[in-house]
């Protein structure tokens, strides 16, 4: 007889339901002595976990689609997500981990081929402001970042970030002392630059000036041996990206930025002189070089090319040697239409 009074197994939509309930209680009573505190947080930090479960599965079973799809729609049918966002400072460090899984989980998850995240995030863009801000806490710098990097796969995400002045916070966030949140803007920073080509390269077309100004005082030039080489990582990234032609015209036709790049390549770093090599064809490559890049490349022409008759990798690459024998070339070839003039 005792089966018959089992009790009914909680569908995905209860857990949300419940899981919402609690969220609004820790919110509202966050500096309250009420003795049912501690419980409530217990039972919300167990729905977390189960949430994922949903999502994820477990060792012994793979998430079914449908409860996916049932827990995905309950959870934006009402402000859960703002919610968990929200509370989430106040979460132990294990719930913490489950609600980043969670949120990052919610935003692949499709209902009739829709990305439901995408059109409740456009409706309530203040949460990436939350996200975003998360990194001044360093409690909850890293799962904020990864929740934000989750919400940058909506274009519309990524292009209200990128127009905001959010964009001008990342320099300073990639400062932040901390190395593993200042690495983690960095990859979030990084996502944001290269993700989305057209919206990536309309951001960089209109903000070119006080962009690369930034980027290159600050990352560039900085003396965090970190910072500039993955700052010079992720300009290789934009530059060399086809649909930021434009953009990278206008930057190799600056002698500052030459001049930036000839100083990368004389670092101790290898990484670093391999990445500001990648930049640093592109200036050489250019057909339309304006009058001060040659005048600059041709004077220090014998010191380039002693640099690169040494300069080579751990590991032969095919590619990098054909790249390196046509910057030679082009650095040549400038020798050649001065002393004919």
């Amino acid at each position: 007889m005792k089966g018959l009074f089992k009790p009914k197994p909680r569908t995905p939509a209860d857990i949300v339901r419940h899981t919402r309930e609690l969220l609004v209680y820790i919110d509202l009573n966050a500096n309250s002595r009420d003795p049912k505190r501690e419980e409530k947080m217990l039972e919300l930090c167990k729905n977390i976990r189960e949430l994922k479960f949903v999502l994820y599965g477990n060792s012994e079973s793979e998430p079914v689609v449908e409860a996916c799809t049932k827990l995905t729609q309950e959870f934006f049918r009402q402000n859960t997500l703002r919610l968990l966002i929200i509370c989430l400072p106040k979460l132990n460090l294990e719930a913490k981990k489950d609600a980043t899984q969670v949120v990052a989980n919610l935003q692949r998850q499709q209902v009739q081929s829709r990305l439901i995240a995408s059109d409740y995030l456009e409706a309530n863009k203040d949460l990436l402001d939350i996200l975003i801000s998360g990194y001044e806490n360093m409690d909850i710098a890293l799962h904020y970042g990864a929740m934000l990097r989750e919400c940058i796969r909506h274009q519309s995400v990524a292009r209200y970030i990128l127009e905001s002045e959010h964009m001008q916070k990342f320099f300073d966030y990639i400062e932040i002392p901390n190395f593993d949140i200042a690495s983690d803007v960095t990859i979030t920073f990084k996502e944001l630059l290269t993700r989305h080509k057209s919206t990536v390269a309309e951001f960089l077309s209109k903000n070119y000036d006080w962009f690369f100004t930034e980027f290159n005082s600050r990352l560039l030039s900085s003396p965090n041996y970190v910072t500039r080489r993955q700052a010079i990582k992720i300009l290789g990234d934009m530059l060399l990206d086809r649909s930021n032609s434009a953009v990278m015209v206008r930057y190799v036709s600056s002698k500052d930025n030459l001049m930036i790049l000839m100083n990368l390549l004389r670092e101790s770093s290898k990484n670093i002189q391999i990445e500001a090599f990648h930049v640093f064809k592109l200036f050489a490559a250019n057909q339309n070089k304006p009058p001060e890049i040659t005048s600059i490349l041709f004077t220090n022409k014998d010191k380039l090319l002693r640099f690169f008759r040494d300069f080579k990798l751990d590991k032969e690459n095919e590619q990098f040697e054909a790249d390196k024998d046509q910057v030679v070339r082009e650095i040549q070839a400038l020798k050649k239409e001065n002393s004919s003039e």
